[in-house]
């Protein structure tokens, strides 16, 4: 790498200033944490997966340190069934700064991060904002309108922070101070704030990866639902592709019962009910079109209205084409989209799968059972959950494709006699 390497990670205390315990490392390329004896970090934690994350070191270009020269970076990339969570964020892949907090599983344990040689994000943009009296956890002056801080411009779109981060992308809050000229050349007809998704540097030489994150641009492109956020550019920029579209202010399904706990068994059937009126909508396109990715991380509960927006169409296929790469979640793939023959019953089995998760704040394959010659669901035992709804939910998680509801519209009726 050019030089050495030195990596502190301290436990912190939830209540208490003072460190429970540290660890050093000098010149480790992997450092793994989680509950299993033979990890570098071992933590005693039911929360914490056996194998939960590892911290990996990477060498960088001077495209992203800024230089000319070649650097290293620290990446985190989860493992764990709980999540972890990157300063507040939840992510499952992301770059490390210097005092970044790492909490394994929601109300896990906490470590933050040191590393003597880590390269800093991109350079800010100087605002040209002089105005005081702004506080620090301000993103626009309270005189001018102005950002008071934009990490860097891509093409028209000055971004402000980052949202999230995962295997394939960077997903950034941006915004765009006036209607400017799109990747064709005609006005985009945004201005304000937008989400830029921006495909990772590590991903932009993989040519399925390179599909997925087009092929996203292209659905959301013709799709046209309040329940799917509206698209609004595409473009490559130096090698690197971004996707522009609406900003949804809200939380995705995961984060809020990671920090809330189950919901009611009310609440959890209208959510299901509107992702079915989604679901509905893409179904009966021409051609048909499944998801294949359903699960609470890609539900969005709106702020304004608490009514789900269905997020990630990277894995969407039309019925009919190849199906190619696998893709989908544990516990949420239905058999058939396992061994790579998905239909559009397969998102209805998300659906049915994310109730559970709803409903317990468990991960549904802990309820997953062998009952004769199949698995499936085993939810009896569920206090939460009452006989209808749960019968509800065993049908649309059978494991055979016909014993199961056939449309979203069939699973929304028998979710709505629930209520």
């Amino acid at each position: 790498m050019g030089f050495s390497d030195a990596v502190t990670l301290t436990l912190l205390h939830t209540q208490q200033p003072e460190p429970l315990q540290q660890w050093r490392f000098d010149n480790q390329n992997f450092i793994r944490i989680g509950r299993a004896p033979d990890n570098d970090v071992v933590l005693s934690d039911s929360r914490v997966s056996r194998y939960h994350l590892e911290l990996r070191r990477m060498e960088i270009s001077g495209s992203r340190s800024g230089s000319n020269l070649a650097s290293t970076a620290w990446r985190l990339v989860n493992q764990g069934t709980n999540g972890t969570f990157l300063d507040g964020i939840l992510v499952s892949q992301a770059w490390l700064a210097n005092g970044s907090v790492l909490q394994l599983a929601h109300g896990g344990p906490m470590l933050k991060f040191h590393a003597q040689s880590v390269s800093p994000p991109r350079s800010a943009i100087a605002s040209t904002c002089n105005h005081a009296d702004n506080s620090p956890n301000n993103l626009f002056c309270i005189h001018c309108g102005q950002p008071l801080r934009v990490e860097r411009a891509i093409r028209q779109y000055q971004i402000l922070r980052t949202l999230g981060q995962g295997g394939m992308g960077t997903t950034y809050l941006a915004w765009v101070p006036q209607a400017q000229a799109g990747a064709g050349g005609t006005p985009t007809e945004v201005q304000g704030l937008v989400v830029i998704k921006e495909m990772n540097a590590d991903m932009a030489e993989i040519s399925k990866a390179q599909e997925l994150f087009e092929r996203e641009a292209r659905t959301l492109k013709a799709l046209h639902h309040p329940g799917i956020p509206q698209f609004f550019d595409f473009f490559t920029e130096r090698g690197k592709k971004y996707l522009v579209m609406e900003l949804v202010h809200g939380e995705d399904l995961e984060k809020r019962i990671y920090k809330n706990g189950p919901v009611t068994p009310k609440q959890a059937s209208e959510w299901a009910i509107q992702t079915c009126d989604v679901l509905d909508y893409i179904h009966r396109q021409d051609p048909p079109l499944i998801h294949r990715d359903i699960k609470p991380a890609n539900l969005l509960v709106k702020a304004v209205d608490n009514r789900i927006v269905v997020l990630d169409f990277g894995a969407v296929k039309e019925i009919g084409t190849p199906l190619g790469t696998r893709i989908g979640a544990e516990g949420y793939s239905a058999p058939e989209q396992d061994r790579g023959q998905p239909v559009t019953q397969s998102d209805l089995y998300a659906v049915g799968a994310t109730l559970i998760f709803l409903l317990t704040g468990e991960a549904p394959h802990k309820f997953y059972r062998k009952q004769g010659r199949v698995y499936q669901f085993q939810l009896e035992n569920v206090p939460t959950i009452a006989p209808k709804l749960r019968a509800a939910i065993e049908k649309v998680t059978k494991p055979n494709v016909r014993d199961r509801y056939q449309t979203a519209k069939e699973l929304a009726t028998a979710l709505a006699a629930c209520l």
